[in-house]
């Protein structure tokens, strides 16, 4: 008599089995955020459970987790355990950094400082070219922060500008996206090019330097691509549980001499990124090693958290001196931005559970098995892995580190490659930006705090992240073939 369960036994232990893992959640989160309309938050961990119930087999049943015994869990309640423990991964990475970066953008508007600065933003550039020097300062201030973060300490500047222009929103929004998601995977210090310049060996100061260069042009090409879907779909600005429109139509007709200085306006976001970014810097120069006293102030002081502390303090002491408020009103009025940072993380962090469940489901180790034996271009290879991957799990990071670590050993077979290595540095880099969706916090940051709906999203930032990763593709290519520099 035939039995399903040697059958089901050989399916999931097959080395194919993952990309069938991966599909079947894929289509889980799609229906159940777009045909049944359940909360982003539930269909995430739903998925995640369905991944780790779906794999063969998860760390700690064989008693891997510290204090876990073999065989005490069961299969399904590790992939439940599990899916707690990713969720929480990401929330501590997170969780305060979304919060602080709430309270900076709430003073920032409420006190007038996002208005100052955009006034003189639009004296120095005019308003016709607000969009393309908004996008030019985003690519700039980007280098040594976290997208997520850089994005809500400049997303006030963006509403300002739509107040005060009455229009153009989505462009306004889109140009800090352009700017802030190339750098985050093709310059260090932020931790995927980081990661990816050790694992494939090379310095990382010419990492630095042909990675700032090599995303110039990808950049336009999102920008020109969000300029055409801001064309096509007006998008309003809403109130997003901060400061509401009425608010903000009613600050931006408020006199020169009522705002606070241009200094005191940036302050707030400029000095936690210098923090941030200057002391990433210094470590990588090595001046831990020279001033290990002095760097260790530094390096405190540039945690992301606690510049983030920084900031805050200043955007409310500056928020406190110009509406002349108290604590207590101050406090009333960041409650909202509280509320909003919350469902942000809630979202974040059950989709990095959701990738953390499928690396445990062995996606990347599938990729590799595919791939072996195959006269396929390096660089179209590494791409490809690594949008995979990134659709798959969510995370550029992610993506970047695990596809380094994938083609490396095929770098150094012989005739593998007749270029630099640097080319698979920028081809993995792109492919990490490839179809933001669901599983990407990125994709909710921009989603929940710019007011989109999750088809205006996918309509507008989905669109242009990918149009980034493909036209930095065929660059890759066509610099790879005229100038190999091996």
């Amino acid at each position: 008599m035939f039995s399903p369960i040697p059958l089901a036994a050989a399916l999931t232990s097959s080395p194919l089995w993952p990309f069938a893992v991966l599909a079947i959640c894929l289509a889980a989160i799609i229906v159940l955020v777009s045909v049944v309309r359940v909360h982003a938050f539930f269909a995430l961990i739903i998925a995640a459970i369905l991944a780790g119930v779906l794999t063969h087999q998860l760390p700690g049943e064989t008693g891997t987790l510290p204090g876990t015994p073999k065989k005490e869990r069961s299969h399904w309640v590790q992939a439940a355990e599990l899916t707690t423990e990713g969720f929480g991964n990401v929330a501590a990475k997170i969780g305060v950094v979304i919060a602080l970066a709430s309270v900076i953008g709430t003073c920032l508007v409420e006190s007038g400082a996002a208005d100052k600065v955009v006034r003189r933003f639009l004296a120095v550039c005019g308003e016709k070219r607000a969009g393309t020097a908004l996008l030019g300062s985003s690519y700039v201030l980007s280098i040594p922060i976290f997208f997520e973060t850089f994005f809500m300490l400049l997303l006030p500047i963006a509403r300002a500008l739509r107040v005060r222009t009455g229009k153009d929103y989505m462009l306004f929004v889109l140009a800090i996206c352009c700017g802030g998601t190339v750098t985050h995977s093709l310059v260090a210090p932020h931790p995927g090019p980081l990661a990816m310049a050790e694992n494939l060996h090379l310095d990382l100061g010419h990492t630095i330097v042909i990675g700032i260069l090599a995303g110039i042009i990808p950049a336009w090409v999102g920008w020109l691509v969000a300029r055409w879907a801001a064309r096509r779909l007006d998008v309003p600005m809403r109130d997003t549980g901060g400061v509401s429109l009425a608010d903000l139509e009613e600050m931006v007709a408020r006199r020169e001499d009522q705002l606070p200085s241009l200094a005191a306006s940036l302050t707030p976001v400029l000095l936690p990124i210098g923090l941030i970014g200057g002391a990433s810097f210094l470590g990588v120069l090595g001046f831990k090693e020279h001033s290990p006293g002095i760097y260790g102030v530094l390096e405190f002081l540039g945690n992301r958290n606690v510049a983030l502390i920084i900031g805050a303090a200043l955007a409310v002491l500056l928020l406190m001196r110009q509406r002349r408020w108290d604590m207590a009103k101050v406090s009333e009025i960041i409650g909202p931005p509280f509320a909003t940072a919350g469902v942000i993380i809630l979202i974040s962090s059950a989709g990095g559970a959701f990738g953390f469940m499928l690396r445990n489901a062995g996606v990347g180790d599938a990729i590799r098995f595919v791939s072996e034996g195959r006269h396929i271009s390096l660089i179209l290879l590494a791409w490809t892995v690594s949008a995979v991957i990134r659709i798959a799990q969510g995370s550029a990071t992610v993506a970047m580190i695990t596809t380094s670590g994938i083609v490396f050993p095929m770098i150094n077979a012989p005739g593998a490659i007749h270029y630099h290595p640097m080319y698979i540095f920028l081809a993995i880099g792109f492919g990490s930006k490839m179809l933001s969706w669901m599983n990407d916090s990125g994709f909710w940051t921009v989603s929940k705090l710019s007011g989109f709906t999750e088809k205006e999203t996918l309509q507008s930032w989905t669109i242009i992240v990918s149009a980034i990763s493909f036209s930095g593709l065929l660059l890759t290519l066509f610099a790879a073939a005229v100038m190999p520099f091996r």
